[in-house]
């Protein structure tokens, strides 16, 4: 499936106030769904000594799906492509590799 075909696929289960006109709902869903990845990865560290077993690398898969499914619809609302997002992001990372600068800080290195 392309990024595209998710995209596309995913805004048909796309139900929430306002929608085609709401970029703050999409936004609070992946910061919360954000929130919940990191709270298993807390877990890993804290109960696993840091190891990812079988049961919570399926756990974080789904919340990575979820990730991206609030991304997709957030996109959309911005009138956004993923193709177009991860393409303009893969430039962007190979150039700043090719300049030396993948380190450091600032978003226009």
């Amino acid at each position: 499936m392309t990024f595209e075909e998710y995209q596309k696929i995913s805004r048909e289960t796309a139900i929430y106030p306002n929608k085609d006109n709401d970029f703050i709902y999409p936004t609070l869903g992946l910061v919360g769904e954000t929130g919940e990845i990191a709270e298993k990865i807390k877990k890993v560290l804290r109960d696993k000594k840091g190891v990812i077993d079988e049961e919570t690398q399926k756990e974080i898969s789904k919340e990575l799906g979820d990730v991206l499914w609030y991304l997709a619809q957030l996109a959309t609302e911005a009138g956004l492509s993923l193709e177009e997002i991860v393409s303009l992001n893969i430039e962007k990372l190979k150039s700043r590799k090719d300049r030396g600068t993948l380190h450091g800080s600032g978003d226009n290195r």
